[in-house]
């Protein structure tokens, strides 16, 4: 088991890369003509696929990893290289090219709404490869019951707190408006690089280990 402070970094981790805050304008603008009740039926599928896509990382993602030969520490230099290049974008109020390309940013705009739910509000916006490699990373730490079963509750919590903030989008965007979402973007994007950095310096000190005196 990891320490209790461990985990709330974990936590903090995952909201900050989830950041379900920086969906809001999309997911209003994408499902503006909607009714009530498929807004509703946007939201939980979206939370879901937030949920078992973090769920299959946790329990399946090292596996892939050894199948592929990437080494742990080689993954934490890539995850924390990906996770700072996400914050530099959030830094700037920007959406990541890491989490949403070109090409699903134009089939938002041209309102193609059928699979917004799952691709791309889900995956990536929410659930991009910053969160699958943070919670990889994380696991690998311990493969005990228990650990596996903390993790498995932040998960569900980070899906929880997503389905709640965009239940409430529209009293969000209309209380911080586009400034205040900036705001919060940016203090994540602070976090994220910092949890970055972290990842990267790990990773080094795993493939030299001579770096260890002076990292």
């Amino acid at each position: 088991m990891e320490s209790v402070e461990s985990y709330f970094k974990f936590f903090l981790a995952m909201a900050a890369i989830v950041n379900p805050f920086g969906a809001v304008p999309i997911f209003l603008n994408a499902c503006s003509d909607e009714s009530l009740r498929d807004k509703k039926k946007t939201i939980k599928t979206a939370a879901t696929t937030v949920f078992f896509v973090l769920f299959i990382s946790l329990v399946s993602g090292e596996a892939i990893l050894k199948i592929f030969g990437i080494s742990m520490a080689s993954f934490r230099v890539a995850g924390g290289i990906l996770i700072l290049l996400m914050a530099f974008s959030m830094l700037q109020a920007k959406v990541s090219p890491a989490k949403q390309t070109q090409e699903e940013a134009e089939i938002l705009e041209s309102n193609i709404k059928e699979n917004i739910a799952v691709v791309p509000l889900g995956i990536p916006l929410m659930a991009g490869p910053g969160a699958i490699s943070t919670v990889i990373l994380y696991a690998q730490k311990h493969e005990t019951f228990s650990h596996y079963a903390v993790l498995l509750g932040i998960i569900l919590s980070i899906a929880l707190i997503s389905w709640s903030v965009l239940r409430i989008a529209p009293a969000i965007a209309s209380r911080l408006g586009q400034t205040g979402i900036n705001i919060i973007t940016r203090i994540m994007g602070l976090l994220m690089a910092s949890i970055g950095i972290e990842f990267m310096a790990n990773g080094l000190k795993m493939l030299f280990p001579v770096l260890t005196s002076l990292l």
